[in-house]
């Protein structure tokens, strides 16, 4: 299977999030793994936001190697594009369109290896509607006992440049609405400022230190104030402030005492809603199935890896969230600087390298003598 041309194919399925409409994309998709000989399941969260998961047939003899990527993409953005978004043109060795790195190059040579390797029962794809307004697809999958349990190891294919990270940061977005009394802009004695309060509140949260260790691989906790809205009209007091907060997270910081954190910054009245709540992942670097895939990527690339992770977080988050988990890579041929970017691009001696690199991780899965990793527990 050729999966430049099929990255090119996947670019040219609409699948913008909002809205979404990932189903067209995934019953291409479905199509083509189910001619591959796998067994696939087609699961939607909402109308036309549809995931896949697709299995070799036939009984197990380990918990699966499960390969996970996302079919949507995030908006074109406000610049203009000189290239054509959805067309997935070539030019030189890279390949051009929204989600050529982020991430339907990934999810291309996923199936590309799958294929190649065969219906194995010991081989998962997980294939996801939503994972750009906070893993939608991936959370419902985990929600509804949809997903392998347990799994034997996961690999994501977010952009790396074909780097392997060995975890990612969590999430937890907040949003602080603080209530006033309004009045006349004349007279402002006669209000309760919202405005005034949520910037107190900010400037204490500006002094919050998460109280935790740095993570050998994922450093420090962090806090952004990223929204912040208040008032209607310049000539009244306002009587509503709402602050939004972006809060990543590392392995033994509890969200649940972030949250009363938080709360302890004001002696105002906050309502708070969390927004979004994932949490964090990492792998030990020593474990036999990440050196195992160093050692590939080493091999493959002629770059040996050293352990690092990502601030973003990845439906890895979702996957994992079903009580177990599994060693995880993040590990992608997409640009890592392109995500999101107007005119963005994969090049394309990363998606050839990422299908070996994929292939030959499933096939040691499998027992494969052909794949030259030596077998793990």
């Amino acid at each position: 299977m050729d999966a430049v041309a099929l990255t090119q194919k996947l670019i040219q399925f609409d699948t913008r999030n909002p809205p979404g409409s990932e189903a067209a994309c995934a019953r291409f998709l479905a199509k083509l793994l189910g001619e591959a000989g796998f067994d696939v399941t087609s699961h939607s969260f909402g109308p036309d936001r549809t995931s896949l998961i697709a299995r070799g047939p036939g009984p197990t003899h380990r918990p699966p190697i499960c390969l996970s990527g996302h079919l949507d993409t995030v908006p074109l953005g406000e610049n203009p594009w000189t290239k054509d978004p959805l067309a997935g043109s070539i030019e030189g060795e890279r390949l051009y369109g929204r989600g050529s790195s982020d991430m339907k190059s990934g999810v291309a040579a996923m199936v590309a290896a799958a294929c190649a390797v065969g219906p194995h029962p010991d081989v998962c794809l997980i294939l996801t509607a939503g994972e750009e307004n906070g893993c939608e697809g991936a959370q419902f999958l985990a929600d509804n006992g949809l997903l392998p349990t347990p799994m034997g190891a996961l690999v994501v294919g977010e952009p790396t440049a074909n780097t392997p990270l060995i975890g990612h940061k969590g999430v937890l977005w907040l949003e602080l609405e603080v209530s006033g009394r309004t009045a006349h802009g004349s007279a402002p004695e006669l209000g309760d400022n919202a405005v005034c309060k949520a910037a107190r509140v900010i400037g204490e949260l500006a002094n919050l230190a998460l109280q935790a260790e740095a993570h050998p691989v994922l450093g420090k906790p962090t806090l952004n104030v990223g929204t912040f809205r208040g008032g209607l009209n310049i000539n009244s007091v306002p009587d509503r402030a709402v602050i939004g907060l972006d809060i990543r997270t590392v392995p033994g910081v509890s969200h649940g005492t972030i949250i009363a954190a938080v709360e302890r910054c004001s002696p105002e009245a906050l309502h708070i809603r969390k927004l979004a709540d994932m949490a964090s992942v990492a792998t030990d670097p020593s474990h036999d199935w990440i050196q195992a895939v160093f050692a590939v990527v080493s091999d493959i690339t002629g770059e040996r890896p050293v352990p690092s992770g990502a601030a973003y977080f990845t439906d890895a988050a979702a996957l994992r969230s079903t009580g177990h988990s599994p060693p995880t890579v993040i590990l992608g041929p997409g640009e890592p600087h392109q995500a999101h970017q107007t005119d963005e691009y994969v090049r394309l001696p990363r998606i050839h390298e990422a299908v070996a690199l994929y292939t030959r991780l499933l096939r040691a899965w499998c027992g494969d003598p052909s794949s030259g990793v030596a077998p793990w527990d």
